[in-house]
């Protein structure tokens, strides 16, 4: 088996080795759990600066940074670890709030001191810090800073978060509170000087990687929906429920005035959401006028103050925080069904971006399953800092892989370690890495995981009938629901594994590799048609369920399902739903794979239809909220999204035609549709396609940067045409080709005329007989 040491493979511009900063921490207080840490130092600059500087930051766990009474960033650092032993690093542009002469940094600390599954504790509070323009240091941490623990902040009584989060709920008694102790003026003479715990790369916090992505994007303290409900309102001891635009994650604010000693509880209406007890703050008030604002990010639709009688509300307002990029991409047709649901697809993405790809409820894991899923949604919709995401939890699920060659998620995590294989096989396949490389063609990160991911297929063995022997990992799971058909999944989710690491070890410059790959997707393929094709579906021996719609969807997107088996199980498809959202998507692909976007258009409407009716601005971890037979059924899961993804990529036809859209390839699926318009962001740049569907014509137009190719397919399936037209130029007539410079007609193919045309703006209209 190769086995390859991770330095030897992982990129070395993760890994910040020049820092001359020390680690520091406070006087016996460093290992206590849920504690807050206050950092400050005061600084000269005796002359003005001519070059930026940027502030190198790390801690365990999180950080709110100030500089000269101004906050510079909230909610700092990512979740450990990057490997199961090293940490992230922020770095940020601070040029604009530095002066010369005095300047005062002040750095809150929250340190959970425990593992979830999506952080892995390193057991100790620390800052390591250092500002620096261009080789000079400006200001770094050391023994002169001065250091207390924040005394306002502490535990809440029961319920707590359930054991995967590594949060705490939040109290704070504001009867407690240092006012002002990150501001200039503040005295900080009687605080004790900062302890040295370490040199920058040492134990317990080791190698630092830089964080991947920029700071949460954020909206400021802003008002909510039904703002005024609160105006001069004198609490009765009700709960005041403010209204948010949908699920957004958000940090509560309030301004009150009250006595001091009442309790205020601050939650949202997901606070239970998937089952479990998710995270939730209790604010303790002093007495006249105060405001506050919780720094434990929450979810949901509604927040909920529980509020003691007697206290005057002033202002309840909140901050939406989530990951730094934008939504460019859009997708409308006249069907205002799918409308819906690609919007509440894409409301789901931004909740399942975060530290992670991740469910962001009861878990905030990064679950590879969904990953897969999550990951065509990016493409898509966001602009190109959402693809970061996906780097990360690619590095992360290879750099987690255990000595055995285990791969396992989610991933970082420091109370899970089990293994998925199902999820596994969907994260190294044709759908999760190696999707990567074909919309980004970024064969040099291709490279970096390759290694890891040749060490997990060696695990994975065939039997004599040259089928997938069945791996149980530590969690033998495949999708929510019954009547699970796993021997025909096990072995399509296989095939698709060996396709894209055959592909990955292609781009990586191993041919043999590449033989060997080929070799055992022609032994299952040809085992796999015979062992169990059934004559109408595919099912496994013992299967007593007829036919299981998961495992049939799955054969024909791997390949080993052609047009002859499509039209025989279609009726099956049409007919049987015991997948759950997770896998649904796939089952819907099957169809448009096989070119029957009007079949899946209508079981996508149909299977999302109460989703899509809901008032509720996300989609489901299952088909109903709060079920156990969905795992809980939360109501917002970033595998539900698949849709978006279906929509953009085959109704809309946009997909590269070589990796990173080297070349464009153009082929929608009206189906049904009268219209349909969309845009994406690509590595060729913005892309935009609509088309219309009338009486008397087909027009499809295209707008795309200049520099590459396209390839387009203009459907012929819809009806037959007289004439067709590109910019008002005659390309086709009565179906024969007419030849126009700068339009390649490549020919007629699977129910498309295909012209490779450079990349401007087409119009490309087909006039019925």
């Amino acid at each position: 088996m190769l086995l390859l040491m991770h330095s030897a493979i992982a990129q070395p511009s993760f890994v910040k080795s020049d820092w001359q900063s020390d680690w520091i921490t406070t006087a016996n207080k460093d290992t206590v759990k849920n504690s807050w840490l206050c950092f400050r130092k005061t600084f000269d600059l005796s002359e003005k600066l001519h070059e930026k500087v940027f502030i190198s930051i790390a801690v365990d766990s999180k950080y709110w940074l100030y500089i000269n009474n101004q906050l510079v960033v909230f909610e700092g650092q990512l979740k450990r670890g990057p490997t199961p032993y090293d940490t992230y690093y922020d770095e940020v542009d601070i040029t604009s709030y530095l002066k010369k002469g005095k300047n005062t940094i002040a750095v809150l600390v929250w340190f959970w001191g425990r593992d979830g599954f999506s952080h892995k504790s390193s057991g100790r509070a620390g800052l390591l810090l250092e500002a620096r323009a261009g080789d000079a240091i400006i200001v770094r941490s050391d023994t002169s800073w001065k250091t207390s623990t924040h005394p306002a902040y502490g535990f809440t009584g029961l319920p707590l978060p359930n054991y995967r989060l590594p949060e705490y709920n939040i109290n704070f008694d504001a009867r407690k509170d240092i006012p002002g102790w990150y501001k200039d003026d503040f005295n900080d003479d009687k605080w004790p000087l900062a302890i040295y715990a370490g040199k920058a790369n040492s134990v317990p916090w080791n190698k630092l990687w830089k964080r991947p992505f920029p700071q949460w994007k954020n909206s400021g303290i802003i008002p909510y929906e039904n703002d005024k409900i609160w105006s001069k309102l004198i609490s009765k001891g009700e709960i005041v429920k403010m209204q948010l635009p949908g699920n957004l994650s958000i940090t509560p604010y309030l301004k009150i005035e009250a006595p001091a000693g009442l309790t205020i509880d601050i939650r949202t209406d997901n606070y239970k959401g998937g089952s479990e007890y998710n995270v939730r703050t209790e604010y303790i008030t002093k007495g006249g006028v105060q405001e506050f604002e919780t720094f434990g990010y929450m979810n949901g639709h509604e927040v909920l103050y529980s509020i003691p009688a007697g206290v005057k509300i002033l202002q309840l307002k909140y901050r939406e925080t989530r990951y730094n990029t934008e939504f460019v991409g859009f997708f409308k047709t006249n069907d205002t069904a799918l409308n819906q649901l690609w919007i509440k697809s894409l409301n789901t993405l931004n909740l399942n971006m975060r530290d992670a790809i991740q469910d962001p409820d009861r878990e905030r894991a990064q679950w590879w399953g969904d990953a897969v899923i999550i990951i065509g949604q990016i493409f898509y919709s966001t602009d190109y800092n959402g693809v970061a995401a996906i780097r990360k939890a690619m590095s992360n699920l290879v750099e987690w892989q255990k000595k055995d060659s285990v791969l396992f998620s989610p991933t970082p995590a420091g109370n899970w370690n089990r293994e998925l294989p199902s999820q596994m096989l969907a994260a190294v396949g044709k759908y999760g890495f190696y999707k990567y490389f074909e919309y980004t063609n970024d064969s040099a990160f291709v490279k970096y995981v390759y290694p890891h991911i040749k060490n997990y297929m060696e695990l994975w063995q065939l039997d004599s009938r040259n089928l997938v022997v069945h791996r149980k990992g530590g969690w033998d799971w495949y999708d929510w629901g019954t009547k699970i058909d796993v021997p025909v999944l096990d072995n399509a989710w296989y095939y698709m594994a060996l396709d894209g690491t055959r592909r990955m070890a292609e781009i990586s410059g191993f041919p043999e590799d590449v033989k060997m790959y080929q070799h055992k997707m022609d032994l299952i393929q040809k085992a796999f048609n015979k062992e169990f094709w059934k004559g109408n579906s595919y099912s496994g021996s013992g299967y007593e369920f007829g036919a299981d719609d998961r495992g049939n969807g799955l054969a024909v997107i791997a390949g080993l399902a052609g047009k002859n088996q499509w039209g025989k199980m279609k009726p099956m498809l049409d007919t049987t739903f015991y997948a759950g959202p997770y896998m649904e998507k796939y089952i819907l692909e099957a169809y448009f794979k096989m070119g029957d976007s009007k079949a899946g258009i209508e079981r996508m409407k149909k299977r999302y239809a109460e989703m899509i009716e809901s008032p509720l601005s996300t989609l489901w971890e299952g088909w109903a909220v709060g079920s156990r037979t969905f795992g809980g059924g939360s109501y917002n899961h970033g595998w539900s999204g698949g849709p978006l993804t279906l929509m953009s990529q085959y109704i809309g036809g946009l997909s590269p035609v070589e990796p990173g859209y080297k070349s464009i390839g153009v082929f929608p699926q009206p189906g049904d549709l009268k219209s349909m318009h969309m845009g994406s962001e690509t590595t060729a740049g913005y892309i935009d396609i609509s088309f219309k569907n009338t009486q008397n014509e087909f027009g499809l137009n295209v707008k795309a940067d200049k520099g590459k190719m396209m390839t387009i397919g203009f459907p012929c399936f819809v009806q037959s045409y007289k004439l067709i037209k590109a910019n008002n130029k005659t390309v086709m007539k009565d179906g024969i080709q007419v030849s126009r410079k700068g339009i390649n007609y490549k020919g007629e193919k699977d129910g498309y005329f295909v012209f490779e045309v450079p990349s401007k703006k087409w119009k490309f209209r087909g006039l019925y007989n």
